[in-house]
């Protein structure tokens, strides 16, 4: 094991495989010995898919929606009350909707962690461990890693986390973190710089796994809660300084994608690219990203939203944080799609005038509205107006079956935050662009891989 890292003042002129990471206006920057020209990706493993260790083949469809609904709702409630930034720590503690593995350390280990944009710090479980939840894969051992070096209290990679999450070990001067979630769980532990290899063989992109020497994550030796059995942490992939993206940004251009299909499309997984994506022969459209506190999270604007050819201008006349700029997250670890609640009664209205199906009720009391289906039913496009995008989504990006002979929203009302989530992403190609500060929606049949 390496010793303690502190702060860099100065960059070698040689090119080694080291990188030396310094905070300029809380911005990491870290020089790399060579760029990707056309980015790498990585599976992206839907926790419902029949390639998830989570599958579950006893569950019907039905079960595997109302089960996205409740973590979906468990997630919003981790955002709010009204953006509290105690609330907003690092969001998701149980479930998570997609996996990926990467390999941490020299010899590598593989670790299966949930891919969250709505998180920074990527952190994993490691040994020692004090406290830790039962996990299936092997735990990372630092000691058994030629590349783990711990990081010292006050460098630059310490002060990135808030300070209400680092910790410093006077007598060893190490850097620790302590995350705590909503519903009790914990997160606490080293953090530390490693050598993380991601990537897949991909004959467009490029031709092996790609390795990236001292990147800043998390060693947890006490972790605990709701946490599942088969993953190791979190790969965090949000705006942050200490973000997986942000620390790659040198090397992928400040870009990064993800292609997103439904869990049960062929059993094939979805993908996560880094750097540019394959060219698509379809148009894109592209709105900018608002800079707003935290920086976690990925924030738009949206401006109105059509039913049809029937346009509702979203938080006319409303008091609340659905008007003015950056007023919806774009989130890939959230199903559902949530609206302002007030505007969300207009929208019902102009969906029932659009749809002339029979209206119903979920027996479960969770969605609405709900209508009956029948073969001949024919569901409107509905559009979200962002700043500069508009953005058709179909059918299938906004209704669901949650019966034989039922179809309901899956647009839902809230009080604190609205949250696009990847229900209504599914089958485009989300690019987003962390240098030109924009996010761009590319209609793309995701089954086919971009």
């Amino acid at each position: 094991m390496a010793s303690t890292f502190g702060n860099c003042s100065v960059l070698s002129s040689v090119v080694l495989p080291i990188m030396c990471i310094c905070l300029t206006q809380w911005l990491l920057v870290f020089p790399v010995a060579k760029t990707i020209p056309n980015g790498f990706s990585v599976d992206l493993i839907h926790r419902d898919s029949p390639l998830s260790p989570l599958y579950n083949p006893l569950e019907t469809p039905f079960d595997r929606f109302y089960n996205a609904y409740n973590r979906s709702i468990s997630r919003i409630n981790r955002f709010g009350p009204s953006y509290s930034k105690a609330v907003w720590s690092d969001i998701m503690a149980s479930g998570g909707e997609y996996f990926m593995n990467i390999s941490i350390g020299t010899p590598p280990v593989l670790v299966l962690g949930i891919a969250d944009t709505g998180s920074d710090l990527t952190w994993v479980q490691c040994k020692p461990c004090e406290e830790c939840y039962l996990q299936k894969p092997p735990l990372f051992d630092p000691m058994k890693s030629s590349t783990y070096k711990s990081v010292q209290c006050g460098s630059d990679p310490c002060n990135a986390l808030d300070s209400s999450d680092r910790v410093c070990d006077q007598e060893q001067n190490t850097c620790k973190y302590s995350y705590s979630y909503g519903d009790r769980s914990f997160t606490r532990g080293n953090v530390a710089l490693e050598k993380f290899t991601i990537g897949a063989a991909n004959s467009t992109r490029i031709d092996s796994p790609v390795s990236f020497p001292n990147l800043v994550f998390g060693c947890g030796h006490k972790n605990g809660g709701t946490f599942d059995n088969v993953g190791s942490g979190i790969i965090g992939l949000g705006g942050g300084p200490l973000s997986l993206v942000k620390q790659l940004s040198k090397s992928i251009h400040g870009k990064f994608s993800y292609c997103l299909q439904a869990p049960d499309s062929a059993a094939k997984s979805s993908k996560l690219i880094f750097g540019t994506a394959t060219d698509s022969n379809s148009v894109s459209t592209s709105t900018p990203l608002v800079d707003r506190d935290p920086s976690t999270y990925y924030y738009v604007t949206l401006e109105a939203i059509s039913v049809g050819d029937k346009k509702l201008a979203y938080g006319s006349g409303s008091a609340s944080s659905a008007t003015g700029e950056g007023n919806i997250i774009i989130d890939s670890g959230t199903t559902l799609t949530f609206l302002e609640s007030e505007f969300y009664n207009s929208l019902e209205s102009a969906l029932e005038e659009a749809i002339k199906a029979k209206r119903v009720s979920d027996p479960k009391g969770l969605l609405s509205p709900c209508f009956e289906a029948d073969k001949d039913m024919d569901l409107p496009v509905i559009t979200f107006h962002f700043s500069g995008a508009d953005v058709k989504l179909q059918p299938w990006n906004t209704f669901a079956q949650v019966q034989d002979h039922m179809v309901c929203f899956t647009i839902v009302p809230s009080n604190d935050i609205a949250i696009f989530g990847n229900l209504s992403q599914m089958d485009f190609l989300v690019s987003y662009d962390l240098e030109e500060r924009s996010v761009s929606f590319t209609p793309t049949d995701c089954t086919k891989n971009p």
